[in-house]
């Protein structure tokens, strides 16, 4: 019968990254024209979207959809970008105008019927030049958050196994399209036979030149629109052997734009910057923010935290907060500006030590200039803590983890054994920015709601912005 070439062609984790979004389609224009005879899969591993955009926030993703619908994709993954920071209700209304390609993911169903949604499928199987191609889709596994949007979420490897085991005797090549990071990329190389190729994302990691890992062949793209992978395998049907001919990630900056993204990102831009531009609130004096000490804006999102959560203390890492807000109207484009991660706020049990100890810290300049990613923030540095409910007396020139004297929470002296309800945000759960946020022994997501929501209602709230003005840090 002869080798037959399996080409596929992928992208992951862009971000809505738009200004790269152009390039990205004359690159993949150029590599399917170059595998014309071998009739490429296109695919996007997922991540397509973010809320930090306001071509995609002022959409609702419908300008990541047009985008994918002219570039040209077989099919996509939901990564959890899309399936965390937008509902079902909203994925549905952007999903039904896609043009040619499927939505594929295997482990997300709806909680109120047990099955996908009508845009949704399990996995796909494709015939390209001659061979059964079967894609499984998978995304990360966060089924605190799904079982909140009405989702449910299966565990993606026993997920892969199963479909694996399902679509095997009906296709040549099995793929796997993981938005799942790289470490649960090699344990599926590792535990599941019969998965030919996995693409994976979700972790931002780059491989140059594809993994030969367990039997199974592991690529990815790196993020944010910086690269196209190019795999080119041949299959000899005869035999059932599969192998590499070549695999690449090129650089998306060594390709033009192309004009038609363009001018439809600038008019998909334009249409969404004007319907954020409504008037979310109304402020009569101007709100700084300092990521390295106590300010008002900060002082007034912890409070919204705290209240949003009906928790006894509210905290909140000021560099969530990346501008400061003039007095006036304030637009929902300016609410985005100025606070554009993809985060919710959360409830949490905490021991009065831990919270001394996140205090402590964010009296270090180590904490506050911390660089961060991923896990929502899209800030720059973590920033000190901004506070509500509490007290804290700190020497400034006092030893490091050595500086507070004294800690307040209604009135009484924070202690250290004692279980404490604090408002505050995901981002700390995942064990990012201070650490011991992340031990509390309860935790309760708030969805979908992010906290530029919460800082919107604070702003429309008088007593609120006067109370902000009120200081919670005092040096002695």
């Amino acid at each position: 019968m002869g080798e037959r070439k399996l080409v596929l062609l992928h992208t992951n984790d862009i971000h809505s990254h738009f200004e790269r979004m152009p390039p990205i389609c004359e690159a993949l224009r150029q590599l399917r024209s170059k595998h014309a005879a071998s009739d490429p899969i296109v695919i996007d591993c997922g991540d397509h979207m973010d809320r930090m955009r306001p071509e995609t926030e002022g959409s609702e993703g419908f300008a990541n959809i047009a985008v994918l619908n002219e570039t040209g994709y077989d099919l996509i993954v939901p990564g959890n970008n899309e399936g965390l920071t937008m509902t079902p209700d909203h994925l549905s209304a952007a999903y039904s105008h896609r043009q040619g390609y499927s939505v594929v993911c295997g482990n997300l169903r709806l909680a109120r019927t047990g099955e996908p949604p009508a845009w949704l499928e399990p996995y796909r199987i494709l015939n390209r030049n001659g061979l059964r191609v079967g894609v499984i889709g998978l995304t990360a596994y966060y089924p605190d958050f799904y079982s909140l949007l009405g989702w449910t979420i299966a565990e993606p490897l026993g997920t892969a196994a199963e479909l694996v085991k399902r679509i095997r005797p009906d296709v040549d090549i099995v793929v796997v399209v993981s938005h799942l990071g790289i470490n649960n990329d090699k344990a599926m190389a590792e535990q599941i036979e019969g998965i030919d190729i996995i693409i994976g994302s979700h972790t931002h990691h780059l491989l140059e030149q594809p993994l030969y890992y367990a039997g199974t062949f592991i690529a990815a793209a790196g993020c944010f629109g910086q690269y196209v992978g190019e795999l080119e395998f041949g299959y000899d049907p005869d035999q059932g052997n599969l192998r590499l001919l070549s695999g690449i990630c090129h650089s998306t900056e060594n390709f033009p734009s192309d004009p038609q993204i363009e001018a439809l990102i600038r008019e998909q831009g334009a249409a969404s910057r004007k319907r954020l531009e409504r008037p979310a609130a109304l402020t009569d004096r101007s709100l700084p923010i300092n990521w390295g000490a106590e300010s008002e804006l900060g002082n007034l999102l912890a409070s919204g935290i705290r209240r949003w959560t009906k928790a006894e203390i509210g905290l909140v890492n000021a560099g969530q907060l990346l501008q400061s807000l003039d007095a006036g109207t304030v637009t929902f484009l300016r609410l985005l500006e100025i606070c554009p991660s993809p985060i919710n706020p959360c409830l949490i049990r905490l021991r009065g030590e831990h919270i001394r100890l996140a205090l402590e810290e964010a009296l270090l300049d180590e904490f506050i200039r911390k660089p961060l990613k991923g896990f929502g923030f899209r800030g720059k540095e973590l920033g000190t803590l901004c506070l509500s409910g509490m007290r804290v007396e700190y020497a400034a020139g006092g030893e490091p983890y050595r500086k507070i004297r004294s800690v307040t929470v209604g009135g009484e002296e924070l202690k250290p054994e004692r279980l404490y309800e604090v408002g505050t945000i995901d981002m700390f759960t995942f064990g990012i920015g201070y650490l011991s946020l992340g031990r509390g022994e309860t935790v309760t997501y708030f969805l979908p709601e992010f906290i530029r929501d919460v800082l919107a209602k604070q702003l429309g709230d008088p007593d609120e912005i006067r109370e902000c003005a009120i200081p919670r840090w005092f040096a002695i």
